[in-house]
């Protein structure tokens, strides 16, 4: 599998199936988490310090999607929005160990499949994330199926 670090270089067009983007480490702070879910999952081991350190998780955690909706908006959206068309699918999305406050999570993504419509000038575009913990083992997985532009 190739590996493409320096994401500001890559071109859309020149990317291949199964090339790696090194989408960069990220890890939120404890107010960020309770911000994140207190808009979108106000569950009480997200937002509430006591409750989450009697949870299951012993203490606050990130929303399953905090991790996803922050890379994809700040990473992935700056370098394909002028290509895309529109989501089609999020399919097997998998959380596998909870974000804990101040803990690096590495993300990738990974262009798996291609399929073209050259007759509608489009794409759709399989794309499989991954976030890794600090010990390189997956926290969240999770496939996109994605609309883009056919190249000129």
């Amino acid at each position: 599998m190739e590996s493409a670090k320096n994401t500001e270089l890559l071109s859309f067009q020149n990317f291949k199936i199964n090339t790696r983007i090194d989408l960069g480490t990220t890890s939120f702070t404890e107010k960020e988490i309770i911000d994140f879910a207190l808009l979108f999952d106000p569950l009480e081991f997200h937002i509430n310090q006591e409750a989450a350190r009697k949870s299951y998780f012993g203490g606050i955690i990130a929303s399953g999607p905090h991790i996803f909706n922050h890379v994809h908006r700040m990473k992935w959206i700056p370098l394909f929005k002028d290509t895309v068309i529109c989501g089609v699918e999020v399919k097997s999305w998998k959380f596998i160990k909870p974000i804990y406050p101040n803990k690096p999570i590495h993300s990738f993504v990974t262009m798996t499949e291609i399929k073209p419509n050259p007759e509608k000038r489009m794409l759709a575009i399989t794309w499989f994330y991954e976030f890794l913990d600090e010990t390189n083992e997956p926290v969240q997985t999770l496939e996109m199926i994605i609309l883009h532009k056919m190249p000129k």
